[in-house]
């Protein structure tokens, strides 16, 4: 069973790399992947009893990345609704800057600082949404966006809040707020900043601005920016004050968002191009798919222990903790983070690593900044890949290698601090 689900992961991972070769859409290949691999695992299953438990557990994970694919939901909604109203155009007006250094700089500083205060997700929708605005041709914004990724895994690993994984470990005890954003804000600022200054020595002369008539602002677009991105900032705000799940904060500015543009824009029939039944017919139902069919597929292999006893060989044959916590932020680059850090925090128990162990720590930085690594290594990668149709080898061959130098650095700093 494990070698024919190892089979299948592999056979989907290469045919999901060289998709746009194959001409078949790899959120076709996802979906088949994990459906395959779900239903050979129950078909394997004789005891009735045995049946009856995974089903649960099944539940349990389609639950989980349930919270994620509505959360993927409103803030795409949100973010396409302020698209929508022109309201972004009132943002790109205020950078006026055609360096390309000097964009690649600024887009960077957004997304680090914005992906800290959100999450990387968000911050990779709203950031590339932005840039979008500004530069026309798909090739000149292929180093930004890759950088917006780089700079939203980066961000979101010093605080509790910016990455999935650093809320895991700080629920769970595994970690304190303050140990976090003090221990871990210079290694994951070193991460950034090393492959920044890669690319920024590669870049010259002016991007080529959009061509586009001057967009004039809709109805309301001041309004809905602000009150956009403030029901994004909401999100984690509601978490840390109430404990509910990401997603019940994305919907609840959603629903908030949706009830103010009905009221503005109800009386007005030519106006239903900016009210969010019209918004949903935009999103990129494909890429949903790939998220969800991905998520599934990682969730089987987490089901069989695949990824359990990868974790236990790691400890049973590496006894340097930082060595372990670098590899797992490269496996996070292939693996999903997630059920890899939930696999290290029922491994290593807090008697015995309590609270701000320097284990934690270095697993925080390197499972956050580690998705860097490959573009599908992260939610923000993978929903990049489906905005701008970015190829994985395209990734791989251009901005891998510093992003990993960068990687190894920002773990030098974590240690050379300690």
């Amino acid at each position: 069973m494990k070698t024919f689900l190892l089979m299948v992961f592999a056979l989907g991972y290469a045919g999901i790399i060289f998709e746009h070769r194959l001409k078949i859409n790899k959120a076709a290949i996802a979906l088949f992947m994990a459906i395959l691999s779900w239903t050979a695992f129950f078909f394997c299953l004789k005891d009735p009893f045995l049946i009856k438990h995974h089903l649960q557990q099944f539940n349990i994970h389609l639950a989980h990345i349930a919270q994620i694919i509505f959360f993927l939901l409103g803030a795409m909604t949100i973010v396409e609704l302020i698209d929508s109203h022109k309201g972004f155009t009132i943002i790109t007006r205020l950078i006026r800057t055609q360096s390309k250094r000097k964009l690649l700089w600024l887009v960077a500083g957004f997304s680090f600082c914005l992906s800290a205060i959100l999450d990387n997700l968000t911050t990779t929708i709203l950031m590339v949404s932005l840039l979008r605005k500004l530069i026309d041709h798909h090739k000149e914004r292929f180093l930004l966006c890759c950088v917006i990724i780089i700079a939203a895994n980066a961000g979101g690993a010093w605080t509790p809040i910016g990455d999935v994984t650093t809320t895991m470990l700080w629920i769970g005890g595994q970690l304190s707020s303050l140990e976090i954003i003090k221990s871990l804000f210079f290694p994951s600022l070193f991460s950034l900043f090393i492959p920044l200054l890669y690319f920024s020595l590669q870049l010259r002369g002016k991007f080529t601005p959009a061509i586009k008539p001057v967009e004039q602002e809709e109805p309301g677009a001041r309004c809905i920016l602000i009150l956009g991105i403030l029901g994004l900032i909401l999100v984690p705000i509601l978490k840390a004050g109430t404990g509910l799940p990401p997603f019940m904060g994305i919907l609840s500015s959603l629903s908030l968002l949706w009830l103010i543009t009905e009221g503005l824009h109800r009386h007005d029939e030519s106006r239903s191009h900016l009210r969010v039944p019209h918004i949903f017919k935009q999103i990129d139902i494909s890429g949903i798919l790939f998220f969800l069919g991905i998520l599934l597929m990682i969730s089987a292999l987490e089901r069989t222990e695949l990824l359990q006893n990868l974790a236990q060989w790691l400890s049973s044959y590496l006894k340097n903790l930082p060595i372990i916590a670098l590899l797992i932020g490269i496996l996070s680059a292939i693996i999903d983070n997630i059920p890899l850090v939930a696999a290290t925090m029922s491994m290593y128990p807090l008697a015995e690593f309590p609270i701000d162990h320097p284990l934690w720590l270095m697993i925080a930085y390197a499972a956050g900044t580690g998705g860097s690594l490959l573009i599908i290594g992260s939610s923000s990668g993978i929903i990049l890949m489906n905005m701008e149709k970015i190829e994985f080898i395209q990734y791989l061959k251009k901005v891998s290698l510093p992003v990993f130098i960068g990687y190894l650095i920002g773990m030098g700093i974590y240690l050379f601090l300690r």
